[in-house]
């Protein structure tokens, strides 16, 4: 019979590579934390309407990516391609707008787009996102920003560019969309099928398309940032002076128009040349009408959500290897000495100090063998001698040098030990 294998496109993530992803998820946590964010634990799959409604019944996303499946009642239900529609609609629903203090989110968690798989873009992958409601003021927006700038650093992940613009009020648009079309239309032998779809639902997004035909088609395309209503700009400049002040270095891309339909105003992306063809990190920007279009009240938001999976192919390329390490192994042999080793390793552990054993191994060798190969710092050899004395051998698995101790207190004496080192 042939073993069943994983599916396209969702990968597992092995034990050797979960320290690489929980220092990536703990490292997020700190600065969301730091930055006064709070955890929000979102549903894996909404209705439907919610994500047609909030992303766009126009978008890649909805139209062709989307995991989408009947209840038993006959509603639709789709698993979440992204996390901010989720929390828009729990934003609503539990009435957060009436909190008078600020409401600032963040999610880890997967995802799910059926989409080509390739590398950096998988069909279940993970993000961090942060959500920020209630304040239209440009310093939110230098906040967010900031946040995933600081967080990317601190991973220190190489090459980092931050790309942003402007995507004006929707009236902005409205006006810029048909100076884009006509444009467009001028150049449509030169775009690809995609594009030439896009020009009537989408036109905006035709200035994103990362083939190289079409971007040098669009090379002389009037710019959204020459047609931004005087607020707009005047939003604009005071993100990108907020930005300067605060020595987070940006490029001006007027091709940056994001795959929602939902942004508005300030609009970036964090990009790596380390990553290929799939060179995006990490990206948001304003939604100010989201809130309404899902049914709430009239609320600002701003907001960004980073691939997991992408910051996981870059630290493998650029930080030392990562593992858990386990600090004692128990080397248990003998029959008194396998009784007294079972308690002693419940009583490390109860201490709070990692500690093994493998229970396969029946002789001294074969556990020092086994301990070598767990990478535990210290080997605790427990034989019946050892028990007979009431002692036990530490032994330092790097330097070999070894030392008795007594068995009575042990827990209590290795932990002092270690948490005063």
């Amino acid at each position: 019979m042939d073993s069943i294998k994983g599916i396209k496109g969702v990968k597992d993530i092995l034990p050797e590579e979960t320290p690489r992803w929980r220092l990536i998820e703990d490292t997020a946590r700190r600065w969301a934390l730091c930055y006064g964010y709070q955890e929000i634990r979102i549903p894996l799959f909404e209705l439907t309407a919610l994500f047609a409604r909030s992303i766009g019944s126009a978008t890649d996303i909805v139209e062709k990516e989307m995991y989408t499946f009947p209840d038993r009642d006959g509603t639709s239900l789709t698993l979440r391609p992204e996390g901010t529609a989720g929390t828009v609609r729990a934003f609503i629903e539990h009435n957060r707008a009436a909190d008078p203090l600020p409401q600032k989110y963040f999610y880890i968690g997967p995802m799910f787009r059926h989409e080509r798989p390739q590398a950096g873009r998988l069909r279940q992958f993970h993000q961090f996102g942060v959500e920020s409601f209630g304040t239209s003021d440009p310093r939110a927006d230098i906040e967010v920003i900031a946040l995933l700038w600081r967080l990317l650093s601190d991973l220190a992940l190489p090459d980092l560019t931050l790309e942003i613009n402007s995507l004006g009020s929707s009236e902005d648009r409205a006006a810029y969309k048909p100076l884009l079309r006509s444009f467009l239309l001028q150049q449509e032998s030169r775009f690809c099928e995609n594009c030439r779809r896009r020009m009537d639902t989408n036109p905006l997004r035709v200035l994103d398309c990362k083939v190289p035909d079409c971007r040098a088609a669009t090379e002389s395309a009037p710019r959204l940032m020459d047609h931004l209503s005087p607020e707009a700009r005047v939003h604009f400049d005071q993100v990108l002076s907020g930005l300067c002040a605060l020595d987070v270095p940006y490029q001006l891309n007027p091709r940056l128009v994001r795959g929602l339909d939902y942004y508005c105003l300030t609009s970036f992306e964090i990009t790596s040349s380390h990553l290929g063809a799939q060179n995006a990190v990490g990206a948001g920007g304003r939604y100010d009408g989201l809130v309404e279009t899902l049914g709430g009240p009239s609320v600002p938001a701003v907001g960004f959500a980073v691939g997991l999976e992408r910051i996981s192919l870059m630290l493998q390329k650029t930080s030392t290897a990562l593992r858990d390490e386990c600090l004692y192994y128990v080397a248990a042999f003998g029959e008194a000495g396998v009784k007294c080793g079972l308690v002693l390793l419940d009583e490390l552990r109860k201490a709070g100090l990692s500690a093994q054993c493998d229970y396969r191994s029946s002789s001294l060798k074969s556990h020092l063998r086994q301990a070598d190969r767990s990478k535990c710092r210290f080997a605790i050899l427990l034989g019946d001698d050892e028990v007979a004395r009431g002692t036990v051998i530490l032994r330092n698995l790097e330097s070999k040098a070894q030392e008795a101790l007594p068995l009575s207190g042990l827990a209590s004496l290795l932990r002092a030990r270690t948490f005063s080192a």
